[in-house]
């Protein structure tokens, strides 16, 4: 699945991931969906349905099979696409017909359809106002309703319930019967005994007798073929964790602790000193357990008003978090809610992520900054929030640190006013970095000629870093600088030519 993430956008990734949850998928998206449409309105999925649309160049396994072209969503496991078509019917209502319509048609285009897909599409399609005569259940299940129907019309005659539990009662009773005698276990089932008189009293004793060890026999029946079904869905499709299970593998005092927490994360009454002490169990988890923990708490729907307190809360914590607890509750708490950003952030959310960076710096750098950098989609929100943290929380030596991360991620105009505001801060530059630096400058920058923010950017190099530029690296940007098409551009060249100290 990690292939495919990268084809979306950042609001539609966070969309994508939450209906990847299992069973909370549904709900969890629904409320992502919310969250994305109060922080933007003019916001919609259309661009997440086209994406999933998108063909894709596909083989088999083994090899053997030529390649073919399947829609992007045909790949996604059963699970996700069942998740994905119940999240369409709950917000149908604000999705245009024909965006639905086009996800439906590549679904219907899978040469193994799965019943219950097949089922949602058909009720999505009837629910955007598109006739269709097939019916949401499948020829065996007919079959099995019309044997019903037939059963209890022979049996709305003489004899009532009675006989016709006794019927069944009767043929279940013989082949059990025999199955025991194959065994070598002959023994009469206790219903074999009754039978059915004409007198109403003995009759209605007999049949309330029947009636309870036929509902016996046909629940372990049912309980025998849901076992047998589930057993083939497993075989068949990715295996889905119950969402409370990782939670049972839990310490109990840590159990305590999340209840607590929970509890103490939907009051909203204030946190008194007892309140926050239960954080202290952040210092008692290993790794997977803070992750069960983040995940059980369900931190990433933390409500922003929220986050100062919850915070503060770790923040007195003693000793300090070490550097996988503290990288796991920050990624968990803050990273879908900046990534999701589509205006500045709220001064809570702001407060939050300025008061753990500082305190947390080096995790703070790998747990959220760096995964920001790497998303292809940001924008100018997330850039102010990283130039804020750049400017007020971030020692010299991390924002070296950061420096080297954006030579690892493709370029976007967000991105260049990160590196503007690093270069600002006059990191620690050895010659290697500069000389790094200058690469990307030079293999990324072609895309940039009619950029102001790259123009800018390369004016602070030449001019606050012209003591790191050698004669070969002036040669290089003297001849990318007649490239550039903006109004700095003379401005650059008189830069450049005044760096006469090079070697």
């Amino acid at each position: 699945m990690n292939m495919f993430l990268s084809r979306f956008d950042s609001q539609s990734k966070l969309l994508l991931r939450s209906l990847m949850s299992g069973a909370s998928g549904v709900h969890r998206a629904v409320d992502v969906f919310h969250r994305q449409q109060r922080s933007n309105p003019e916001m919609s999925v259309c661009h997440f349905i086209e994406t999933l649309c998108e063909d894709e160049v596909t083989c088999s396994q083994t090899g053997e099979q030529p390649l073919s072209v399947k829609p992007l969503v045909s790949l996604f496991p059963a699970s996700l696409k069942q998740n994905l078509l119940s999240f369409v019917y709950l917000i149908h209502s604000v999705l245009p017909q024909t965006s639905v319509l086009r996800l439906l048609k590549c679904l219907s285009q899978d040469p193994h359809p799965n019943a219950w897909i097949s089922a949602l599409c058909r009720q999505i399609r009837r629910s955007v106002g598109v006739h269709d005569e097939e019916p949401l259940y499948t020829p065996l299940c007919s079959q099995r309703l019309k044997e019903l129907s037939q059963r209890l019309a022979v049996c709305a005659g003489t004899g009532g319930w009675a006989k016709c539990l006794s019927d069944q009662t009767v043929e279940s009773g013989s082949q059990s019967a025999s199955s025991l005698s194959e065994l070598g276990t002959p023994r009469k089932r206790k219903v074999s005994l009754v039978t059915v008189d004409s007198g109403d009293e003995e009759t209605g004793q007999q049949s309330k007798r029947i009636k309870m060890d036929v509902c016996g026999s046909e629940q372990k029946a049912e309980e025998q073929d849901i076992h047998e079904e589930t057993s083939e869905m497993l075989e068949r499709e990715e295996p889905q964790p119950a969402p409370d299970c990782p939670c049972e593998s839990l310490p109990e005092h840590i159990k305590v602790a999340v209840l607590q927490i929970k509890e103490l994360l939907e009051s909203h009454s204030e946190w008194d000193q007892s309140s926050m002490d239960v954080f202290k169990v952040l210092n008692d988890c290993d790794p997977a357990q803070v992750e069960v923990l983040c995940s059980t708490l369900s931190l990433p729907d933390v409500p922003e008003p929220t986050l100062p307190k919850l915070c503060s809360s770790v923040l007195t914590l003693s000793p300090d978090l070490s550097y996988s607890t503290a990288a796991a509750l920050i990624k968990s708490l803050l990273l879908e809610k900046v990534l999701s950003l589509s205006e500045p952030a709220s001064r809570c959310l702001v407060t939050a992520v300025t008061s753990l960076c500082v305190r947390y710096p080096r995790p703070m750098c790998h747990a959220l900054i760096g995964p920001i950098l790497k998303e292809k989609n940001i924008g100018n929100p997330q850039a102010e929030l990283l130039n804020r943290l750049i400017e007020g929380c971030l020692d010299s030596h991390y924002r070296l640190l950061l420096l080297q991360m954006t030579f690892q991620v493709a370029w976007s105009e967000a991105v260049l006013s990160v590196i503007h505001s690093l270069l600002e801060s006059r990191p620690d530059l050895n010659e290697e970095v500069f000389t790094q630096f200058t690469e990307q400058l030079l293999s990324q920058g072609p895309q940039f000629t009619k950029s102001v923010k790259f123009a800018k950017m390369m004016l602070t190099v030449l001019t606050k870093y012209s003591s790191h530029v050698t004669a070969a690296h002036k040669h290089s940007l003297s001849c990318y600088l007649t490239s550039n098409e903006t109004f700095l551009k003379k401005s650059l060249q008189a830069a450049l030519k005044r760096i006469t100290h090079t070697t």
